[in-house]
């Protein structure tokens, strides 16, 4: 039971876990920050639809409803792809700093906040990991921090760096679950010779550390899915893709085998695919920080 309570042990482990899967991702050839870069279009427009909207809204509406104040504040958007937050926080009146490393997403976000004023919005085109927050200036230089399922966090050290940035809030969403994506529960078995099954994710660790460390916070997990329809080349990249962030090898037999059953099971060459899953939020109140 001691164990429970020992910061240290939850660290290793989160850390542990990180590495096991970074590692495994850089020997199937997939780069995390980069690696739905051929999806930057897509998400965009998924992002600024109108079911898209409603979601950003319902996320910050909740933001409000926390405390969080967007007028004339200042944000730092981590990982703000093509502007799904960054724009609405601007809209809202706040001064927005959205770090992007992708350039196709760099380049949507370019054009997505062009009617803003030249100082309301600054892109950052540096991955978070190697900036100095010291030399940047950006101790608790933010009055929010905002990672949005971002690879940036990946263990605690990545998350006190983020906090290190806020002044008053850090809102923080990671997947509870691996999100179930139908097309990688179809070839799933054919890969591995077992069914599907979801497994937990670290959001498990970033809460308890949160509470073993003594902040004070507010999480909540919601259920969420979207459907798409996409070309059969499309469908191939995006399962390879995600069988590399499951871990699976990357190589010429799982794509002959996605390949050939894409070629019988959707012969008109359109596939609808599912995605749905769990998804945690949590906002970090550091003014209400038990320091002990």
């Amino acid at each position: 039971m001691d164990d429970f309570f020992n910061a240290a042990l939850w660290e290793k482990a989160w850390k542990d876990e990180s590495d096991l899967k970074i590692d495994r991702m850089k020997r199937n050839g997939i780069d995390p920050t980069r690696s739905f870069d051929h999806k930057a279009a897509t998400f965009n427009e998924q992002s600024f639809s109108e079911e898209g909207k409603k979601r950003t809204k319902r996320i910050m509406n909740w933001l409000e409803g926390q405390g969080v104040q967007f007028e004339n504040s200042s944000i730092l958007d981590i990982g703000a792809a093509s502007g799904v937050f960054t724009v609405p926080f601007a809209e809202r009146g706040a001064r927005v700093t959205a770090v992007e490393t992708s350039p196709p997403l760099i380049e949507l976000l370019e054009e997505n906040i062009s009617n803003f004023a030249e100082d309301q919005v600054k892109i950052v085109p540096v991955p978070f990991e190697d900036i100095d927050v010291a030399a940047k200036g950006w101790n608790q230089a933010f009055d929010l921090v905002f990672v949005s399922m971002s690879p940036v966090v990946h263990n605690w050290e990545s998350v006190e760096k983020v906090l290190q940035c806020a002044r008053k809030f850090c809102y923080i969403s990671m997947p509870v679950l691996h999100t179930e994506h139908s097309l990688v529960k179809e070839v799933w078995p054919l890969v591995t010779g077992q069914p599907y099954q979801s497994k937990l994710t670290e959001m498990g660790y970033l809460l308890h550390l949160l509470y073993l460390k003594g902040y004070a916070y507010e999480s909540l997990i919601t259920r969420e899915g979207k459907t798409t329809e996409v070309s059969k080349e499309a469908a191939l990249q995006e399962a390879m893709t995600w069988l590399g962030h499951h871990r699976l090898p990357v190589d010429e037999r799982n794509r002959n085998i996605i390949a050939d059953y894409l070629e019988q099971a959707y012969p008109s060459g359109k596939i609808v695919i599912r995605e749905e899953g769990r998804f945690g939020k949590v906002l970090i109140r550091l003014q209400d920080q038990n320091m002990y």
